[in-house]
């Protein structure tokens, strides 16, 4: 039962990042790919029927935590204060942004709710890598499963560690190049035009510059956390899923160069899910890995929910998902592209 409810996490904190990685690389391709008001108002209405329901994934994983693995989030959430405090932000300025763009026809106050859109969209993506690096590098755990962080330290990525230094940057920058990638490539799968031109123009070139990062990311993560790749032999997982990232990546990039962008777009979310997949097959059993030494690191066993409660909740997922799955495929089949 605890094996399938750490699943079902790495599962919605997959279908975040597939779904809602692409409007954030919409976002923060605002300036770039699309060059006036109108372009603009065209990358909106592209994402515009998505967005939102896409950020319920990571509502989704919260609860998922929430009933799942209680005592992770409670540790995860007073370590990282501060850091969601910043994620909220970029989460409800993107919002905000959507909504206030539209109230003035002033082209100046157009503008700047565009540049805080593209702004908040690059600094969530951003972000989100950063979180992810500080949960493969690891965290100061206690003894008591508590822990807290400082923005930053002395950048070396060795204790006393926080929440930014050099390779949590690196995962950052890491996780901007590829959601940007990612949202080039579903603009030119919805847009046409110049705009689709652009956007294709990205992802043809986008694609390799993440083959690039993830080279460079996976080395670095060898470096800072020489053990996290130790299961690797005994889980075929990780292998299947480098596998389908680096055949979903291939794909992404051949088919956006010759034009197919309904496949570059498919072959990027197969990049991202086998990528997420790897990870969370190599993570297991951890929950917070400790940076201070690995036996006080919150497994799954140590923060799960007692079985009646884990039974109870899978009962009522076993409801839910199926109808969030059908609210998904019904919303792409009303706005695919004609």
């Amino acid at each position: 039962m605890i094996e399938i409810w750490f699943a079902i996490v790495a599962l919605m904190l997959t279908a975040y990042v597939v779904l809602d990685g692409f409007d954030l690389g919409a976002g923060a391709l605002h300036f770039v790919a699309a060059k006036d008001a109108d372009e603009r108002g065209r990358v909106l209405a592209a994402i515009g029927p998505y967005w939102d329901g896409n950020e319920v994934c990571l509502l989704v994983a919260g609860g998922a935590l929430l009933v799942a693995f209680p005592k992770a989030l409670a540790a995860g959430l007073s370590g990282f204060y501060f850091a969601i405090f910043l994620v909220l932000w970029t989460l409800i300025l993107r919002g905000i942004a959507i909504e206030f763009r539209s109230h003035v026809e002033a082209p100046l106050w157009r503008v700047f709710w565009d540049v805080v859109f593209s702004g908040a969209s690059a600094l969530l993506a951003v972000l989100l890598g950063a979180a992810l690096g500080n949960l493969v590098r690891g965290v100061p755990i206690d003894g008591q499963g508590w822990f807290s962080l400082a923005l930053f330290t002395d950048w070396s990525a060795r204790n006393p560690v926080g929440i930014l230094d050099w390779y949590t940057v690196a995962t950052g920058v890491f996780a901007l190049v590829a959601l940007t990638t990612h949202g080039a490539a579903f603009l030119a799968w919805k847009c046409d035009g110049a705009l689709q031109a652009r956007a294709r123009h990205v992802a043809a070139g986008g694609f390799p510059a993440v083959a690039i990062a993830w080279i460079l990311v996976t080395a670095a993560t060898r470096v800072v956390s020489p053990g996290f790749f130790a299961p690797i032999g005994e889980r075929p997982i990780v292998w299947l899923g480098a596998v389908v990232a680096a055949a979903g990546l291939g794909t992404a990039a051949l088919a956006s160069r010759r034009g197919r962008d309904t496949r570059a777009f498919l072959g990027s979310c197969a990049f991202l899910a086998g990528l997420m997949a790897a990870t969370a097959a190599l993570y297991y059993p951890d929950i917070l890995r400790s940076s201070i030494d690995r036996s006080q690191s919150l497994t799954v066993t140590l923060a799960a929910n007692d079985h009646t409660g884990l039974a109870v909740a899978l009962a009522w997922w076993s409801i839910g998902a199926p109808l969030a799955v059908a609210y998904f495929v019904l919303v792409f089949r009303l706005h695919r592209k004609v």
